[in-house]
């Protein structure tokens, strides 16, 4: 294979006819120059230069190959001047994926903050619930993503990856605001085990989270309505259906017709996490990103 460097010794070379001027050019010493040139000819099996009394000159092969050298020099450079930039944060992408109610607060302080900080990275975000985005990370379809677990799960959704814990976020009940516990400054589940749950789909982790906490007071919840949207999940309790659990980050925006109470005696909690992929794998956009959300979740 033809060796770049002896690439740009013979440019050197042919461009200034002579091996001492090459040598000066590049800081080599002369026999360097005569050596880089002497491989070169052994690797392309054939003479590449001609020397006389006027100088050096190329032979019809080595003009060939300087021609296609300055092709391949140009690229090499236009290559390690991206690299630079991309390493330096001055170009590039940084594709992300969150959980909504995270993407809705979260993500856009981060967004704001990384983009003031390095604005020639272009940055893309995608929507999903944790047990689809994490796959897609793995996959190499997102950079950085956003996913949630609750305690004594199993660990499978972050194997593989670099998980960063940010952030606690608790789990509150939302109750009708004429609800006959809407005085209470907190409500155990027990208080609840007879009324109508509104609750995400159920094969998302929030639904099983709920199952299993009910079971865990004693009683089975009765699923009257389901969405995964959570400001429809508030409109419905604001309508007297039911009362449901909802992740304080979701409630940034709270519906006139709820009250939200915490429970007794202590609040469900998921763990808030960004992933990358291990290593040298993630890019170093994801890792400055890492950083800014850790900074923004200590601020919540």
């Amino acid at each position: 294979m033809l060796s770049p460097a002896r690439l740009r010794v013979l440019t050197e070379v042919v461009a200034r006819g002579s091996f001492s001027g090459a040598a000066e050019a590049l800081s080599y010493t002369q026999s360097a120059v005569s050596q880089a040139v002497a491989r070169l000819e052994a690797e392309a099996g054939a003479p590449l230069v001609i020397r006389d009394r006027a100088g050096v000159r190329p032979t019809a092969a080595g003009a060939t190959l300087v021609e296609h050298a300055e092709v391949i020099l140009a690229q090499i450079e236009a290559a390690e001047a991206d690299l630079e930039a991309l390493l330096g944060l001055r170009a590039g992408r940084l594709r992300m994926a969150s959980f909504p109610s995270a993407g809705a607060t979260l993500m856009p302080l981060a967004i704001a903050a990384f983009s003031e900080r390095h604005p020639d990275v272009t940055l893309t975000l995608a929507e999903g619930e944790p047990e689809d985005i994490a796959p897609r990370l793995r996959a190499g379809e997102f950079d950085l993503a956003l996913l949630f677990e609750f305690p004594g799960e199993e660990p499978e959704l972050t194997n593989d990856l670099y998980a960063v814990p940010l952030l606690e976020d608790p789990l509150h009940v939302a109750l009708p605001a004429a609800h006959r516990l809407a005085s209470k400054r907190a409500v155990s589940l027990r208080d609840l085990r007879r009324e109508a749950w509104v609750q995400t789909s159920a094969r998302s982790p929030c639904a099983r989270h709920l199952v299993q906490a009910c079971l865990t007071a004693g009683f089975e919840p009765r699923v009257a309505f389901e969405s995964d949207d959570f400001e429809t999940v508030q409109g419905l309790v604001a309508a007297g259906v039911g009362v449901a659990l909802i992740p304080r980050l979701a409630l940034t925006r709270l519906h006139p017709g709820i009250v939200v109470r915490e429970l007794a005696p202590a609040s469900p909690t998921r763990t808030v996490l960004a992933a990358t992929l291990p290593g040298a794998a993630a890019p170093p956009a994801a890792r400055t990103m890492l950083l800014i959300l850790s900074e923004i979740s200590e601020r919540q």
